[in-house]
């Protein structure tokens, strides 16, 4: 950028504008943007798949907290626990007092379990669903509507495919507030011995319910405002 702005100042209006500029004029070419190439569904899915990994990271922490404040009161009325104030502040304090930072990542291998394959189904179920109303069209050319069905057919697909492992991931995140520490394997086997497999299921029908519209406008907004972006690219 320097040395552009340097030897071609009038060209330019600012750092901002030679460094657009600069992306449209080289940077395009050099990685093959110009060329409109496109990743297949499975592709699309893979990369999802992917970046969950590194988006488990955050959720595992904020996720343990939401679990544990959505369950205080059937832990504190069924004896698990002692009565406590029902606040993010209080839960963070015990968390940190009882097992440190590394407390929060109670479940990190049950959410890694979840979100790896949850949201290979999730990119896949919502790029299938965009070819099918494509229809052999351009898949930037659909609308709201059917980018909304889209999203909400791949958050279906996401829950379908991980509920029983997200059931397991909450009773871990959860019952360890009373101090019981099972692992995965073990709190599976005693869920299908105690109570059968549609314990696993328990709460499907509001995740289903919360998930379409939800993810449904996800991806609405996700693409236009990836549109939005381009145009603003390739106006410079």
């Amino acid at each position: 950028m320097k040395v552009k702005m340097q030897t071609f100042p009038n060209l330019y209006r600012g750092f901002t504008d030679c460094c657009l500029k600069t992306y449209s004029q080289v940077v395009r070419k050099v990685v093959g943007l110009d060329k409109q190439a496109k990743l297949s569904d499975l592709q699309n899915a893979a990369a999802g798949s992917f970046a969950s990994a590194f988006a488990a990271l955050v959720l595992c922490p904020t996720e343990l907290v939401k679990c544990r404040l959505q369950t205080m009161y059937e832990m504190e009325t069924s004896g698990k626990i002692a009565k406590s104030q029902n606040t993010v502040w209080s839960v963070v304090k015990s968390i940190l007092r009882k097992d440190g930072p590394l407390g929060f990542y109670r479940g990190l291998s049950s959410t890694l379990l979840r979100e790896v394959p949850g949201y290979f189904f999730f990119f896949g179920g919502y790029e299938l669903s965009r070819s099918f109303f494509a229809s052999g069209r351009s898949k930037d050319e659909l609308g709201p509507v059917s980018l909304m069905l889209s999203g909400g057919v791949g958050g279906i697909c996401l829950w379908l495919a991980v509920y029983p492992v997200d059931c397991i991931k909450s009773r871990i995140q959860v019952l360890s507030m009373s101090g019981k520490q099972t692992g995965f394997i073990g709190t599976f086997i005693s869920v299908m011995k105690n109570e059968g497999i549609m314990a696993l299921y328990s709460g499907l029908k509001p995740t289903i319910i919360r998930a379409f519209p939800a993810n449904g406008s996800l991806f609405l907004a996700y693409e236009y405002s990836r549109k939005l972006m381009m145009s603003q690219f390739e106006a410079h």
